[in-house]
This record gives C-alpha cells, structure tokens and sequence, in this order.
C-alpha cells in the first residue's frame, strides 16, 4: 500500500467543499447537531463519557447497518470505556479501548474521538482516506490510525479550519468525483 499521503485537491478548497457538506438524511444532520451540542457539555464534566444512547446514535450515523451490535454493551460498559478513551495520554489506549465496545470499529471509535475528544481527530472513511490517497487497508492498526491523525492535523492547521471542516471537505470531495470502490451507505 502507499506510506504517503497527499491532498488531492487544492488546500485553499478546503472550506467550499465543506460549505457544500450536506446530508440526504434527515436523521444523520439531526444527529450531527446533537452531537456538536452534546460534546460540549461532556467535555465540562470532571471525568467526560458516554453513555449507551448516545454511543447507540453514534454507531447509528457512521454505520446505521451494523449500529444495532451497540445494544449488547450495559451502560456501565460504555460510560467506562469511553471515560477512559476521553481520559487516558496514551494516544493507542484512547483509540484501542474504544473497539472494546460490541459493535465499535475503528471508524466508529474515530467518530467517537472526532466529536467527543477535545483534541483534534479526524473520522476513519473510506472517502475521506481515497480524498488524501491513503489506501484503505484490511484491517486498521494504531500506526496507520496515527499517520491519519498527524497528517490531518497538519493538514487542519495549513487551511486555518477546524476538524470537523477538514473532514466534511475530505467526504464531499470523494463523494463527487470517487467513481469507483464502494458506494455510500
């Protein structure tokens, strides 16, 4: 596979792409907004996590056909895990502990970090990993997860954006011209 990524797109496109982010569903923009609105509020709490509504929501936005697999954790499951993710220095443990959880992939576990983590994440996509060349590999490791992460965050502080602008932009822009692989969904 390819060791290097690279934006396939001018880096002052950023933000229109992001601008023309939008959702077919109803359902995913509603969840986003809550998101946004919730992430606030867990990261003013002394020791911030989840709970299983919210992670149900969660696994439902990224992968509304496996999110059902979530119901087999207890909320007391999920509240530990995920305060350990959103707690923990160790960059490997915060990502790792996540996929504890019954129904939590790579790619759920970096939306988890994405909206809920006060330091910068991007979210696991196929699309957004075809729009900086990165090959979607079998199976995710921590070094693969943490090349991403470093080259978005650089990618981030070259545009002058946030996160969640850089990762709309990278989505929009496979979603227009990425003709093959796999469909949205």
């Amino acid at each position: 596979g390819r060791n290097r990524m690279e934006l396939r797109f001018d880096l002052n496109k950023i933000q229109s792409l992001a601008d023309k982010y939008c959702t077919d569903s109803p359902d995913e923009a509603h969840l986003e907004r809550r998101f946004l609105e919730r992430a606030n509020s867990i990261a003013q709490q002394r020791e911030p996590a989840l709970d299983l509504a919210l992670l149900k929501d969660v696994a439902r936005w990224k992968s509304p056909r496996s999110a059902h697999h979530v119901d087999r954790n207890c909320d007391e499951y999920v509240r530990e895990v995920t305060a350990v993710a959103l707690s923990t220095s160790s960059e490997r443990l915060r990502i790792e502990s996540l996929t504890l959880l019954d129904g939590v992939s790579w790619a759920t576990a970096s939306v988890i970090l994405h909206f809920f983590h006060r330091d910068r994440y991007p979210i696991l996509d196929f699309r957004a990993l075809w729009s900086v060349q990165a090959e979607e590999p079998n199976e995710y490791t921590f070094d693969f997860w943490w090349k991403y992460v470093l080259y978005c965050r650089g990618l981030a502080d070259q545009a002058q954006v946030d996160m969640r602008t850089l990762d709309r932009a990278l989505w929009k822009h496979s979603k227009r011209h990425q003709t093959r692989g796999r469909s949205c969904g």
